[in-house]
């Protein structure tokens, strides 16, 4: 695995984790100026976020599916190797985003 790679890896997964944290962090802003509960507000968009998250990691581009693609009619396995790596990596900064707002939140715990 190669540097480049590891840091593409990396800037993914923190650019999901600031999609869902900031988006939410806003969003609850934006609710508590309308009058509607921040906090429940804040979890709600903390899940509603995570497909926007994972195309904002990517880069919102067909770069990642065009390289599949070329790596199953192509025969180079290791452009899909890659690009699944990039998707579990905005996966988990999504997902781990989605956990800390919940946690700050509280919401859902009993």
């Amino acid at each position: 695995m190669d540097r480049d790679f590891l840091a593409t890896l990396i800037i993914d997964f923190f650019v999901a984790f600031g999609v869902i944290l900031g988006g939410s962090i806003v969003g609850g802003i934006g609710a508590y100026l309308i009058g509607k509960p921040p906090m429940s507000i804040m979890h709600d968009l903390a899940s509603s976020l995570k497909i926007w998250a994972l195309v904002a990691a990517i880069g919102g581009t067909f770069d990642a599916i065009s390289s599949l693609e070329r790596g199953i009619f192509g025969g180079t396995h290791a452009d899909i190797v890659k690009t699944l790596f990039m998707i579990f990596a905005a996966l988990c900064g999504a997902h781990s985003g989605t956990v800390l707002i919940q946690w700050i939140t509280q919401e859902g715990i009993k």
